[in-house]
C-alpha cells in the first residue's frame, strides 16, 4: 500500500509542478508581432523572396534570382479583383499575380458576441497580416523572369465572373514573346481550391519551365497560440511520413544564403503536401496523387516572411504544344469530417493528420471519434463529453473494480494499522513489517490500485488534447452560462456566481485564478468526497498533502477549459459511485459524512 500512495504521491505533485508552471508561465497574450516590418518599409512587396520563381525540382540550369524589389505591394482595395462566393468561404481572387489573397470563413465567428465578425483567413499585402497563395513558372534555359508569370503579373479574365462551386474562373496572361499562360480556378463547396496552370508554346523553339505553389506570411500571426501542448507552424506530409516545423525552427534564408548552404528542401516522390497550421485553421499545398515535386520551407528574415513551396518538376513544351499542371490547395477550417472525406474520397494521403493529435495519436483519434459522435447523436457536447466518461469507466470497470475492492478491505484494516502506527513508534522498519504480515493475513494487495490509475493518466492527457485542439469543441456550449467548452469557466465567486452586478475576472488572469468559478469548485468538491472513500497515508506528513491535494488542483485547474473540467467532475462523481457502491456489496459501509463530521471536529479541537 506504500508503494501505491508513493505512486499516487508522485503523481499528484507531479502535475502540481505542472500546473504552477502554467500559473507562473502561462502562454503570452496573443498581440500582433512587434517584429513585423510596417507595410510601407517592406522591400519585397509581394513577399517572396527569390522572385517568386524557385528553381525548378530537377532543372540545374533554371537561373535563380534573389530579388527583393520584384514585386508590387497592393492593398486590397487596390487591385482588380474576381469574387469568390460559396456557402464555406467568401472573398476575392487579385488579378494582380493571380493571387487567392482575400478569404473569410463563412461559418466561423470571430467570437461569440452577435455582432462579431467572421474569421478571416487570407489577407493581402496592404493589410496587418499578410497571408496568401501564389502560383506561377520558373524560367528554365533561355527564358528570364519577365517571360513567366509571378507574384506581380497583370492577369486578366478569359471566362467566369464570380468564383463559384458551380463556375470556375479562367486567367490568361500573354508574355508578348510566343507563350500564352492560363490558370483555371476551382472550388468545392468547403475550402479546395483546384488550380490548373497552363502554358502554350506558339515560338519556334521548345522551351523549359516549372510551375510552382507558394503559401506566404507576413510575420507570426496575431493569435499565436505558443502552447507546448500544440504545433503551429509548417505541416507536411512526405511519402506517408508527417513533418512539423515550428516558425522558429523554419530555416533564414538570410544565414542559409551567407553560408552556402540551402534552405529546408525535401524531395516527394509521390505523395505528400505542405503548408502553414493554426490551432483551428490551415492552408495547404497539395500536389496531386503520385506526383513527385520538392517541399521547401524558409524564413526571410529581412522581410519577416515565413514561406511554404511547392516545386513541380520541369517540362519541356514543343512548338505548337500545351503544358499543364494541376495542383490543389486547402484554405479553410480543420473540420474533421471535412479533412477526412478530403483523404478517404479525395486520395489526399494521410490528411486527418494535419491535426495535431499529439504523442498518444493512438488514444487521441479513437477518443476523439467517440466524442464526435455521440455528440451527432445527443446535440450537446457536455452532455457528449459525460456519456464518453461513462464510456470509458464501463471500459476500465473490470481493473478499477480490484482496486475498489482492495481498498474496501484496506479501510477495513485502518484500525488495526493504527494500532501498528502506536506500537511501532518510530520504527519505520517494524511498521513495514507490520503492515506486510497484516496484508498477507487479510489476503491483500496494496498495489493492485496502480494500474487504473496509471491507465487514467494517458486518457486524462489524450481528452485534454483532444478538447484543447480539436475545433468541434471550438463555441461548443453545454448549458446556462457554459457556452464555450474550449474555454474555462465564465463564472466567478467574485460576483456570488452572477448573482451580484458586477462582470467577472477576465480568464486566465490571477483574479480569475483566485476568485474561480463554479466548475472549478464541483471540482474540488467531487474530489475531497472521493478521497474520503480511500484509506488515510499513516505517514503524517503524505496525509496532510493528500488533504490538500483537492482544493489545490481546485484552483490550478480552474483555467483550464471548462470541458476538460466537465469531464474530469464526471469522472470523479462516477468513481465515488463505484467505489461506495463496490464497498457496500463487499460489507464496508463507509460513512462518509461521518469521516468529513469528524475531519471537521479535529480540525475545531486542534485549533
Amino acid at each position: 500500500m506504500e508503494d501505491n500512495r508513493n505512486l499516487i504521491l508522485a503523481t499528484g505533485l507531479s502535475m502540481l509542478v505542472i500546473l504552477v508552471w502554467f500559473v507562473l508561465f502561462p502562454p503570452p497574450e496573443p498581440v500582433e508581432d512587434p517584429n513585423a516590418i510596417p507595410v510601407a518599409e517592406e522591400s519585397t512587396g509581394g513577399g517572396v523572396d527569390m522572385a517568386v520563381a524557385p528553381p525548378a525540382a530537377d532543372t540545374p540550369d533554371d537561373p535563380v534570382a534573389i530579388d527583393a524589389t520584384a514585386l508590387t505591394e497592393v492593398a486590397l482595395s487596390e487591385a482588380a479583383r474576381l469574387p469568390i462566393d460559396t456557402p464555406s468561404v467568401e472573398g476575392t481572387i487579385s488579378l494582380l499575380g493571380g493571387r487567392i489573397d482575400d478569404l473569410s470563413l463563412r461559418t466561423y465567428d470571430e467570437t461569440l458576441d452577435p455582432d462579431s465578425p467572421i474569421v478571416r483567413l487570407l489577407s493581402p499585402v496592404g493589410t496587418a497580416e499578410p497571408y496568401y497563395a501564389l502560383y506561377g513558372w520558373a524560367p528554365g534555359g533561355d527564358l528570364g523572369f519577365d517571360q513567366v508569370p509571378g507574384a506581380d503579373t497583370p492577369w486578366t479574365v478569359e471566362d467566369g465572373e464570380t468564383l463559384t462551386p458551380d463556375s470556375p474562373v479562367t486567367l490568361r496572361w500573354d508574355n508578348g514573346a510566343g507563350l500564352i499562360f492560363r490558370r483555371v480556378i476551382e472550388i468545392d463547396e468547403d475550402y479546395m481550391f483546384t488550380v490548373t496552370q497552363s502554358v502554350e508554346n506558339s515560338t519556334e523553339a521548345d522551351v523549359r519551365l516549372a510551375p510552382y505553389g507558394i503559401v506566404a506570411r507576413h510575420g507570426l500571426p496575431a493569435d499565436l497560440q505558443n502552447f507546448f501542448i500544440l504545433h503551429e507552424g509548417v505541416v507536411r506530409k512526405v511519402d506517408g511520413e508527417l513533418d512539423e516545423i515550428a516558425y522558429d525552427d523554419m530555416p533564414d534564408l538570410d544565414l542559409v544564403a551567407r553560408e552556402g548552404a540551402p534552405a529546408e528542401v525535401v524531395e516527394v516522390t509521390e505523395n505528400g503536401w505542405i503548408g502553414f497550421t493554426d490551432k483551428y485553421w490551415m492552408t495547404t499545398l497539395i500536389p496531386g496523387a503520385g506526383q513527385a515535386f520538392t517541399s521547401v520551407t524558409k524564413y526571410v528574415a529581412s522581410a519577416d516572411i515565413y514561406q511554404t513551396e511547392a516545386r513541380m518538376p520541369a517540362v519541356s513544351v514543343a512548338p505548337g504544344e500545351t503544358a499543364e499542371m494541376t495542383t490543389q490547395l486547402f484554405a479553410g477550417a480543420k473540420e474533421w469530417e471535412t479533412i477526412r472525406e478530403y483523404q478517404d474520397v479525395g486520395g489526399i494521403d494521410r490528411f486527418v493528420d494535419s491535426i495535431d493529435w499529439g504523442w498518444f495519436y493512438f488514444l487521441t483519434k479513437p477518443m476523439f471519434w467517440l466524442l464526435h459522435t455521440l455528440n451527432q447523436l445527443i446535440g450537446n457536447m457536455g452532455l457528449a463529453i459525460i456519456a464518453l466518461t461513462l464510456i470509458v469507466k464501463a471500459v476500465l470497470f473490470p481493473l478499477a473494480y480490484k482496486s475498489y475492492v482492495s481498498m474496501a478491505k484496506m479501510r477495513e484494516l485502518q484500525p488495526e494499522m493504527e494500532k501498528l502506527k502506536e506500537r511501532a513508534g518510530d520504527d519505520r522498519e517494524a511498521l513495514q513489517r507490520g503492515m506486510m504480515e497484516l496484508y498477507k493475513k487479510n489476503k491483500v494487495n496494496p498495489a493492485s490500485g496502480c494500474l487504473p490509475i496509471l491507465l487514467q493518466i494517458p486518457i486524462f492527457f489524450s481528452l485534454y488534447k483532444v478538447i484543447f485542439v480539436t475545433l468541434e469543441l471550438r463555441h461548443a456550449p453545454f448549458f446556462g452560462w457554459l457556452n464555450d467548452l474550449s474555454a474555462p469557466d465564465s463564472s466567478s465567486i467574485l460576483n456570488l456566481f452572477g448573482l451580484l452586478p458586477y462582470a467577472a475576472p477576465e480568464p486566465g488572469t490571477i483574479m480569475a485564478l483566485i476568485f474561480i468559478g463554479i466548475l472549478p469548485l464541483l471540482l474540488g468538491i467531487s474530489m475531497w468526497f472521493q478521497q474520503k472513500l480511500n484509506p488515510a497515508p499513516t505517514d503524517p506528513t503524505q496525509a496532510a498533502i493528500f488533504a490538500w491535494l483537492p482544493w489545490v488542483f481546485m484552483f490550478m485547474l480552474g483555467s483550464f477549459a471548462s470541458g476538460l473540467l466537465v469531464y474530469w467532475i464526471a469522472n470523479n462523481t462516477i468513481t465515488f459511485i463505484q467505489q461506495y457502491t463496490i464497498m457496500r456489496i463487499q460489507g464496508y459501509k463507509p460513512d462518509v459524512f461521518g469521516n468529513i463530521r469528524s475531519s471537521f471536529k479535529r480540525k475545531k479541537s486542534d485549533s
